[in-house]
């Protein structure tokens, strides 16, 4: 079967890599490189009435709250660390104005951002983490289709920590994020990086690969292609370093390998220590300015 490439829609690929739904189903699926514009991405790729049961699951941490055990509690404590690099990263420079996370999760960044004194937006798919963002942030979280309600130039911020890979439809995405960010306003995207050294390392049992879960896989030129003729311009690239360990950790879990949390840890730090050379963080951030 010939498919189409998401983004540029050529047929021109190639399958990179044949893997399973190792974090839940079990099921096959197959990751392409488009041979036009570069991007990866995951085949077949479930419709919206089934994309929902691939994230049925207790272990999927970035959706649960007051989960008991040590893995969780590592995984809050780094969390919090997270949280306030990317404040930093994101608001860098920039004033106080409007914010708007997509894929807000239950609501962790944008609780740091309405501390901070940022009128807050945030738009999530899962009723679950929904529900529990609204009770925290004490305001309504939108759903994904209401993004194209939201008034032209509004926005000062677009936040997308590790979504944009989830996205069906980028075009149509990035198409909104345009329009409805302010003149010369900021978006950040965090994205799993398929050129880092746990990825090589790792290769078909690499978690950040997470399919079908992830449809799309990036790397800086995939996503310097993606956003050639838009109206966002790249202006800096940086890191979420401390993912390479949780990516790692899960990884070897991946491998039923015996110590995972201590081998991912020695791993993790392998791939730090590689990208600081490299630049090919298992975790990448781009921040683009509207024109």
């Amino acid at each position: 079967m010939n498919y189409k490439c998401p983004w540029c829609g050529s047929e021109k690929a190639q399958i990179h890599l044949w893997l399973k739904d190792e974090f839940l189903t079990q099921e096959d699926f197959q990751i392409y490189e488009c041979k036009s514009c570069g991007l990866l991405y995951t085949e077949p790729r479930p419709n919206k009435e089934e994309i929902g049961k691939y994230y049925k699951s207790e272990a999927y941490y970035s959706h649960q709250e007051n989960k008991k055990g040590l893995i969780p509690r590592l995984y809050e404590a780094v969390k919090s660390i997270n949280l306030k690099t990317k404040y930093n990263l994101a608001t860098k420079g920039m004033q106080k104005g409007k914010v708007l996370d997509i894929g807000c999760g239950v609501g962790d960044f944008l609780c740091i951002m309405d501390k901070q004194g940022w009128e807050t937006i945030g738009i999530e798919p899962s009723k679950e983490a929904k529900e529990i963002a609204e009770k925290r942030l004490n305001h309504k979280v939108l759903k994904p289709e209401d993004l194209q309600n939201l008034e032209t130039q509004s926005q000062d911020l677009i936040t997308m920590w590790h979504v944009l890979e989830h996205v069906d439809d980028l075009k149509e995405e990035i198409h909104q994020i345009e329009r409805i960010l302010k003149p010369k306003g900021r978006l950040v995207l965090a994205l799993p990086n398929f050129k880092s050294y746990d990825s090589q390392f790792y290769n078909i049992h690499w978690a950040a690969y997470d399919v079908p879960r992830h449809l799309n896989h990036f790397c800086k030129e995939s996503i310097v292609k993606i956003f050639k003729n838009s109206e966002l311009e790249l202006v800096n690239t940086d890191k979420l370093g401390w993912d390479a360990y949780y990516i790692s950790y899960m990884s070897e879990t991946f491998k039923h390998h015996r110590l995972p949390l201590l081998r991912g840890a020695f791993r993790g730090m392998i791939s730090n220590c590689k990208a600081r050379k490299s630049n090919e963080w298992s975790s990448r951030v781009y921040i683009f300015e509207r024109k």
